[in-house]
């Protein structure tokens, strides 16, 4: 079965959404794949840019070893290698909040169908039992959002750590700024274990979330 992102590359040459999700979201129901299998989806790709994210900041706080492990060459480089980790963070960055993002909005999106759907029912029992599902489901994604939230929320002092030292290492190519550099090397680990420790928190509740999505 095609994935819902791969269709979406195909919807996508058809419309332009420019934020339209309901477009989206009716042109997707049309082939097939409706607002829970994009949240299964959404929620798959949000947590493979937080695996990618987890890889890439141990990558920065590498470099940045490196940076204080100096012992001579050529301190232009060894700022560079650091600047290109700090823009990859950057991104990584980005990345994973626009995926959480697109995760909300599917997510808010299925739940308003959901209970607007409720009032088709004319069993009362069927309608009872859809709700009960409606309601946990939406307190599993509640958790679920909260956990990704903070562990983007950790994702701030990471980034200030490393711009703040990657400029004073531009303008500051010298012994006494890798000796500044060491000194923070103790935060930098620390903010950086904190955020990794949050995006697997994350992981595993989407991957609890997806299964007890996909049960029902």
């Amino acid at each position: 079965m095609l994935k819902p992102t791969f269709i979406c590359s195909i919807i996508l040459l058809a419309f332009s959404l420019s934020g339209c999700e309901s477009t989206y979201y009716s042109a997707m129901e049309q082939v097939g794949i409706h607002k829970r299998d994009i949240l299964i989806d959404r929620i798959e790709d949000a947590r493979e840019a937080q695996q990618d994210g987890q890889e890439q900041f141990k990558s920065a706080l590498e470099q940045f070893k490196s940076v204080v492990d100096f012992d001579g060459g050529e301190l232009e480089t060894v700022y560079n290698q650091l600047n290109d980790e700090y823009e990859n963070s950057v991104d990584a960055a980005e990345e994973i909040s626009d995926h959480i993002n697109q995760v909300d909005s599917v997510a808010e999106a299925l739940f308003d169908e959901w209970e607007q759907e409720l009032d088709q029912y004319t069993n009362a029992t069927f309608r009872r039992d859809s709700e009960r599902q409606l309601k946990l489901t939406r307190q599993r994604y509640a958790q679920l959002l909260k956990t990704m939230r903070r562990a983007e929320k950790s994702i701030d002092p990471v980034l200030d750590t490393l711009r703040d030292n990657t400029l004073y290492l531009k303008h500051n190519l010298n012994a006494r700024a890798i000796a500044s550099l060491k000194a923070e090397f103790s935060t930098v680990n620390n903010n950086i274990s904190t955020l990794i420790n949050a995006m697997e928190n994350a992981i595993n509740e989407s991957d609890a979330f997806i299964e007890q999505l996909k049960q029902g």
